[in-house]
């Protein structure tokens, strides 16, 4: 399957259609995020049920910043609209692999249970 472009645009909409979804952020003149793009490009082929994208974060600076990309290329990862990954560096094929195989498998009701039982915490260390 082919990585799309990620966008201001289409950003809401690939990510709430999608029930995974891989983000690769980079830039042009990034020598580790063009070794990365074969790599990332050829697991999208291994990978037809996940969707790859990538977002050119000089021509989209408002979602790296959305994103809070301090270094390139960064990998997030969403699974039902949720972001369950997110790091920067260059990822061989098998740990890309990998890390996709651990995201199948997370149960969404225990992360959304955990990401609740966070907030809980952080909102009662504030009244404290």
């Amino acid at each position: 399957m082919p990585v799309q472009e990620l966008t201001q645009d289409n950003i809401d909409s690939i990510i709430t259609e999608n029930p995974i979804v891989i983000i690769d952020f980079w830039a042009s003149w990034c020598g580790p995020c063009q070794t990365f793009k074969p790599i990332f490009e050829e697991a999208s082929d291994r990978h037809s049920d996940i969707t790859f994208v990538a977002c050119n974060t000089e021509e989209q600076r408002e979602l790296a910043e959305t994103f809070q990309v301090r270094s390139i290329p960064t990998t997030v990862v969403f699974k039902e609209q949720v972001a369950v990954f997110g790091q920067p560096g260059m990822m061989t094929g098998e740990i890309l692999d990998d890390l996709l195989g651990k995201v199948r498998e997370l149960n969404m009701e225990e992360v959304r249970a955990e990401i609740s039982k966070q907030e809980v915490e952080k909102d009662g260390s504030k009244e404290a």
